[in-house]
């Protein structure tokens, strides 16, 4: 910003010429400028994690509504979509002003919240744009109220340029304004959201650590800067361990496809960290597939490939290779844009790679041990080296030998050139805590991330031992996904299976809106499969028992057994709540009971 520019906004805003009726107040300091003043008074420029309290309001405190959602935003409407008129054909700077001090006059008299701004003016029909960006414009940068810096950061949401950057990445520091901040970066300049995201949600010191050495150069180019450069590399050694989100956001925030493509050519450690990422973004686990929020998400997945053949053979290194192709394979990335086979050309070059001599000793052999197997950067295998309790990865060998198969073998090339459906039981890398999902592909792309997105399938035993996708001649509503905070709380999906004819149908489908940011919310089809193909399909998929392991067989078996023989537990006034492995050492067979307490004698 210029010097002009800077000293208006640190300058208290005088109020503009309000209306007869408003009561002068006194000048007051822009949320920008008190953010600014903060910021500059931080050692190197750091981004304070959680963000900036808010500077207290004078007088009274904003009022939080209680009023139904429909009546607030129509409120709001009312009141703001006046203001979206251009006033003049030549409107000057003063004009804006006029406009942002009603606004806040007005917003002062609702009880909304920073929700309601969002979703409403994210739909508010916009006569002139240019007249609606200076708007948004005079709003972040001289507000002084919160709701009113709301209304701004929407409208830059829609409207925002890259000169708006520093800005919003001010203004992103402030506690209350930082996911408003961000949604307006990330539709201008990714790696500066990402860097703010993490400034304010980044835990941990490795990722401070990162975010500090981020926040001090300029172009947040990583490459180049050697401090940057080390302290990615801290955190990509444990980026198995992060949480989705955080993946993406860190992958954003040093541009990683720009780095693998560009850096140097011996580097085993960042590829190795990128395909940990990869992992992580994919997964479902922790309710959305962040790798369907991740613009750049095909050129990441083709940058690692292309330097996938540098990875020494180690078991980390051959699980992360597998984990990318299981997603390639099966996982939420089907769903991005990919070109007309790119993405089976992917998932050739990793079996390429998987195929090699050293790479394929290790299924077969003792795992090969990970420190000192790569460059410097990956010398440490972090969190990603072992399974569970076990000490020797003996687990996490079968996996690999395992999953390889699938992918690769004759039964995966008959998969491919099967019907319209396909049920796939996929067990991932056992360092994840939850590591069996069902995968549902209808026409070949992943349902459930596509039409859900707040989790993945419920598990094999769930839908398959239990014969709840068998079509019967009475129509029967299946949960096929709950979000992880349960039904309650975000949604579930549900749908009908019914037969008609010749045909199996899916239809009458109950689920929640899609997570934002992700998909395009779509009303789902109802699909119709021939009944014999499906038939076939889902006695394949109930039969197949290939991805399980001991411990995962005998906690089948006893859940069958208590099923089959129901009076095992109902003469103990008990019931099956929950029979499968443990979450955290799948060798652990873990039984939960419900147990209802008898009526005392005289009782009903």
């Amino acid at each position: 910003m210029n010097a002009p520019e800077e000293r208006a906004a640190l300058t208290p805003a005088s109020t503009p010429t309000a209306s007869p009726t408003s009561v002068p107040s006194a000048p007051a300091l822009s949320l920008y400028a008190y953010a600014l003043r903060l910021h500059r008074a931080e050692p190197g420029g750091r981004l304070p994690e959680g963000g900036y309290a808010l500077p207290a309001p004078p007088g009274r405190r904003s009022r939080r509504t209680r009023a139904p959602w429909k009546a607030a935003c129509a409120a709001l409407t009312e009141a703001l979509a006046p203001l979206m008129a251009v006033p003049g054909t030549a409107w000057t700077g003063a004009d804006t002003d006029r406009a942002a001090h009603r606004i806040h006059l007005r917003l002062a008299d609702l009880s909304v919240r920073e929700g309601h701004v969002q979703f409403v003016v994210a739909e508010l029909p916009l006569e002139d744009e240019g007249w609606a960006r200076a708007l948004g414009r005079c709003l972040t940068r001289t507000g002084t109220g919160v709701m009113a810096v709301c209304v701004g950061l929407a409208l830059l949401t829609r409207l925002g340029e890259p000169e708006d950057v520093p800005y919003l990445r001010t203004l992103g520091q402030l506690k209350d304004l930082a996911g408003h901040a961000v949604r307006a970066l990330d539709a201008i300049d990714r790696p500066t959201a990402a860097l703010v995201w993490l400034g304010h949600y980044a835990s941990g010191p490795e990722l401070r650590a990162l975010v500090d050495a981020l926040a001090a150069v300029d172009d947040l180019s990583v490459g180049d800067d050697p401090s940057a450069r080390s302290r990615l590399d801290a955190v990509l050694r444990k980026a198995g361990a992060v949480r989705p989100e955080t993946a993406r956001r860190v992958a954003e925030a040093v541009r990683l496809a720009d780095l693998l493509r560009e850096h140097d050519a011996r580097d085993a450690g960042l590829v190795a960290g990128a395909g940990r990422l990869l992992r992580r973004m994919s997964s479902v686990n922790d309710d959305r597939a962040e790798i369907l929020a991740c613009p750049v998400a095909v050129g990441l997945f083709e940058a690692f490939v292309v330097r996938a053949a540098e990875l020494p053979p180690t078991l980390d290194h051959h699980a992360t290779l597998l984990s990318v192709a299981l997603e390639l394979h099966s996982g939420p990335s089907r769903l991005l844009e990919w070109e007309t086979g790119r993405r089976e050309a992917l998932l050739d070059g990793l079996e390429s790679v998987l195929s090699r001599s050293a790479c394929r000793a290790l299924p077969d052999g003792e795992p090969a041990e990970d420190s000192g197997s790569g460059s410097g950067a990956d010398s440490d295998s972090g969190s990603d080296s072992g399974f569970g309790s076990g000490s020797d990865g003996q687990g996490r060998v079968e996996w690999a030998r395992s999953t390889a198969l699938r992918l690769f073998g004759r039964d995966a090339e008959r998969a491919a050139s099967a019907g319209r459906l396909r049920i796939e039981a996929t067990v991932l890398d056992p360092v994840d805590p939850y590591v069996v999902e069902t995968r549902i592909l209808i026409d070949g792309l992943p349902l459930v991330p596509a039409a859900f997105g707040r989790g993945p399938a419920h598990s094999p035993e769930y839908l398959l031992d239990s014969g709840r996708l068998r079509a019967t001649g009475e129509p029967r509503e299946v949960q096929l996904a709950e979000a992880y905070c349960t039904e309650g709380c975000c949604g579930a999906l549900h749908v009908t299976i019914r037969r008609d004819g010749d045909h199996v149908v899916w239809s009458d489908w109950r689920r929640p809106a899609p997570p934002l940011s992700l998909l395009p919310a779509r009303e789902l089809p109802e699909y119709r499969f021939e009944a014999a193909a499906y038939d076939a399909e889902i006695a394949r998929a109930e039969n197949d028992h290939s991805w399980t392991w001991p411990a995962r067989r005998a906690a089948r078996l006893i859940a069958a057994g208590v099923r089959d023989r129901p009076d095992l537990l109902t003469r103990w006034d008990a019931e099956p709540y929950w029979i499968g492995t443990d979450f955290r050492n799948r060798d652990i067979v873990a039984v939960s009971l419900r147990c209802r307490a008898r009526p005392a004698a005289g009782e009903k």
